[in-house]
């Protein structure tokens, strides 16, 4: 690829019908290439400038915190392997699909998330800088509002996969990013995707949850720092409201260490790691977490 490169970074959203999920969680080679031939007509239709550039499909199924992950990982390896493909620069169509059941290093998804409703297939459009550039703003303009797939599309994806798909949909990383924020938001963890924003957009950046009840928690370089605090440091360090009734107390933090986990277990899905430091009664636990 030249210096002045640019990608665009985007998938097909599938959206599975309630209840189920789909029994193939990639495509064969064959597939794959007939399949990627489709994202690269609909992306086409969408901003016929798109043809000129290279398209490069990963033919697996990922959850979205598998995506949306610090440096993009998935993603980063597509990048990777279209530098290595064959032919010249400009219009190349390049499906990765499974070779007698396995697929490249890299990006094999993780049968821990195979159950979530949305299931997306990473691809990445590459180019000039000018014209990945001038693509790229045009299709995140009209993605959410006119970017459904074909119905040849979805209806090969929907075989292929063989899964029940209730709707199928392009997005660019940044749609995506908006549309998990959003849902987060909607089971209350809404607190918890700035931190996670931050270590995806702005990861030379610290950001913060200091709002009792919720767990004190700081993600600094793409890290999360969480802190752990016994009953007794909890209690005396203001970060409950209730008042000294032992058994009330003692059953708010059992509810606050359960919060703990959960946004651990949140963040690490999304590469992020955590490393709980340890707090103890009387220290200042904001210091210890800016180490």
């Amino acid at each position: 690829m030249p210096d002045t490169a640019l990608s665009f970074l985007g998938a097909l959203a599938i959206e599975m019908v309630p209840g189920t999920m789909a029994a193939q969680p990639h495509s064969e080679t064959e597939a794959a290439g007939a399949l990627a031939q489709l994202i690269a007509r609909d992306l086409a239709k969408l901003t016929p400038s798109a043809s000129a550039l290279d398209l490069i499909v990963a033919a697996a199924l990922f959850d979205p915190v598998e995506l949306l992950r610090p440096r993009y990982p998935v993603h980063a390896e597509l990048e990777r392997l279209l530098a290595l493909a064959p032919g010249a620069n400009g219009g190349r169509v390049i499906a990765l699909g499974a070779s007698n059941g396995a697929l490249p290093v890299g990006l094999n998804p993780d049968p821990a998330f195979a159950n979530g409703p949305m299931r997306l297939l990473p691809f990445v459009l590459r180019g000039d800088a000018g014209a990945v550039s001038s693509t790229g703003s045009h299709l995140e303009e009209v993605l959410l509002d006119i970017g459904m797939a074909g119905a040849d599309t979805a209806l090969l994806a929907q075989s292929t996969f063989a899964a029940s798909i209730e709707h199928a949909r392009y997005l660019s990383v940044n749609d995506l990013a908006a549309m998990i924020a959003m849902q987060y938001d909607h089971v209350g963890l809404g607190a918890v995707w700035p931190l996670i924003e931050t270590a995806l957009f702005a990861p030379d950046q610290e950001h913060w949850l200091d709002a009792p009840p919720e767990p004190l928690l700081r993600v600094s370089a793409g890290e999360a720092h969480i802190a752990l605090l016994d009953c007794e440091a909890w209690a005396q360090g203001g970060f409950t409201t209730l008042d000294n009734d032992d058994a009330r107390l003692s059953r708010a933090f059992d509810r606050f260490q359960m919060r703990q986990r959960q946004i651990a277990a949140l963040l690490e899905a999304h590469g992020i790691p955590v490393t709980f430091d340890y707090c103890p009664t009387g220290a200042d636990a904001r210091a210890l977490l800016r180490g």
